[in-house]
């Protein structure tokens, strides 16, 4: 049975610095102080940061655009060029062109698969002086923007004109609307809103050779010839640079609420997911997995916590239900009808539980989910898997792994020291976490390909929304066909035939 307090609330939320293949670089040229001196007459002097200029820039400036932020991915580039325009983006792509130069656009740097640093020392070119909205519709609720803004300032755009972005992540204040748009992000709320191969109506983008293509539509339909736009929706830049975003944004609910359930078991959570379903139909906008070890890691380090440690002695996961509706008594009796349906059920699915009983609340139930990747960052060095099997092998995939690794000898304190596993159960998406004291060759070759092998015998993905990047390019083959890989070849060919956009990346 639910515990007192829902009752109440009722009534009324080695870093890999593995040692890459630089085979995708071959063929490509360094920039040089020639190549400075003609981005200089582009730019002015304040968007050239470079350790090879007269006034050389110190190289702990460029450290944060060389490194991922989990300090696994480190490039040696000497130069990064912060265009303000597409038409800059456009000059300096086509000269890097004609000097087979490499380029690695780059948005906010919160990747998690390498996708958005440098291998070697390519030229790194960061969006984020494009910043700035171009139209919005409140009528038709298409939003205008360039590739550089910032994903929590285009939510404080749109709330006075009550609508919202369709992409809700927990890097959504510094990620940049580009790179969610070019690593095909799928966030928290996925399952009301969908992926953005929907949202996204057209795109701005600089092809390798400096053309502009402009397919920045404000059309909600548009059946003309191939839509090419969604070859640029997930090609982590390899293909061009996005510059500028046409979106739909969503009218915003007038009242969301959320949830925290624990289960005893993870079998519970299928059943559980089913009910909800039913129950909460079309104000259900999103429903998380939590395992209990990497919930009990979000309490410890200041996460916040949902529940009292003595209401959930027993509980081995939990789950996160949100609603968003237009009418909150409307939606408040669903949920209470569903809480209702679950305390009085014969063989109860949940052990208790917190309903938010305010926005503070209902913020604070949010923080913990969101809140999971750095909980862990701070246990340890993560490996983090993203990939999708069917709910029903979530915690199969998470034990298996864990007694891998344990048969290895490497399930201790000096080297794995948690398996955990949370994610998105409204579209399958996984969220494999191994904590390790440190990256080590050993504990790579334990995991990889192991969680490959078994994504694929679920007839799974291995990235479900993280993108590819240089983490996973040899692992392709798990999810895609031969065919499919060649294909994929072919038009990177064509598009990039001197393979300066972002090489080494996605493709094997």
């Amino acid at each position: 049975m639910l515990s007192r307090q829902l009752a109440r609330r009722v009534v009324l939320r080695v870093p890999r610095r593995w040692s890459h293949s630089p085979a995708g670089l071959t063929g490509l040229n360094s920039v040089t102080e020639e190549d400075l001196a003609h981005f200089a007459k582009i730019l002015p002097s304040s968007s050239i940061l470079s350790t090879l200029s007269p006034s050389a820039t110190p190289s702990s400036e460029l450290e944060p655009f060389n490194n991922d932020w989990m300090d696994k991915y480190h490039g040696k580039s000497t130069t990064v060029l912060k265009p303000r325009t597409t038409q800059e983006v456009s000059e300096i792509v086509r000269w890097c062109n004609q000097r087979k130069i490499g380029i690695v656009p780059q948005g906010g740097n919160t990747g998690l698969v390498g996708g958005g640093v440098p291998i070697q020392d390519e030229l790194i070119l960061s969006l984020a002086n494009m910043a700035k909205v171009r139209s919005f519709d409140d009528v038709s609720g298409i939003l205008v923007a360039d590739a550089g803004c910032i994903l929590q300032s285009l939510t404080d755009y749109l709330a006075p004109h009550h609508h919202i972005v369709p992409l809700d992540l927990g890097a959504k204040g510094s990620c940049q609307i580009g790179g969610n748009v070019s690593t095909n992000a799928g966030g928290l709320r996925l399952l009301r809103y969908g992926s953005l191969h929907g949202s996204v109506l057209g795109l701005e983008v600089v092809l390798p050779d400096g053309t502009v293509l402009d397919q920045l539509t404000s059309l909600r339909k548009d059946n003309t010839g191939y839509d090419l736009k969604q070859l640029f929706i997930g090609a982590e830049g390899t293909l061009g640079i996005v510059t500028g975003v046409s979106i739909l944004a969503a009218p915003a609910p007038q009242a969301s609420n959320n949830v925290m359930l624990a289960l005893p078991k993870f079998e519970n959570v299928q059943p559980l997911y089913k009910e909800v379903k039913r129950q909460l139909s079309e104000v259900l906008s999103a429903f998380e997995f939590i395992d209990r070890t990497v919930y009990d890691l979000a309490v410890k380090h200041g996460q916040g916590r949902a529940l009292n440690p003595q209401d959930i002695e027993g509980a081995e996961c939990f789950v996160l239900v949100e609603t968003s509706g237009g009418n909150r008594e409307h939606d408040e009796q669903k949920l209470n009808s569903l809480l209702e349906s679950l305390m009085l059920a014969e063989e109860p699915l949940i052990n208790t539980g917190v309903l938010a009983s305010s926005p503070a609340q209902f913020s604070a139930l949010w923080a913990i989910r969101e809140g999971l990747t750095e909980a862990v960052s701070k246990e340890g060095k993560a490996y983090k898997y993203d990939i999708s099997v069917p709910l029903n092998k979530f915690q199969e995939v998470v034990d298996k792994t864990r007694e891998h690794l344990r048969s290895k000898d490497l399930l201790h304190e000096n080297a794995v020291k948690y398996v955990v596993g949370y994610g998105h159960v409204g579209d399958g998406n996984l969220h494999l976490n191994v904590v390790a004291a440190a990256y080590t060759p050993e504990i790579e070759a334990a995991l990889e390909p192991f969680v490959y092998e078994l994504v694929a015998s679920y007839r799974g993905s291995i990235s479900a929304e993280h993108g590819i990047g240089v983490m996973k390019t040899h692992a392709l083959q798990y999810s895609k066909s031969p065919t499919s890989i060649e294909w994929m070849k072919k038009i990177k060919a064509l598009f990039d035939p001197n393979g300066i956009m972002n090489p080494g990346k996605v493709l094997p």
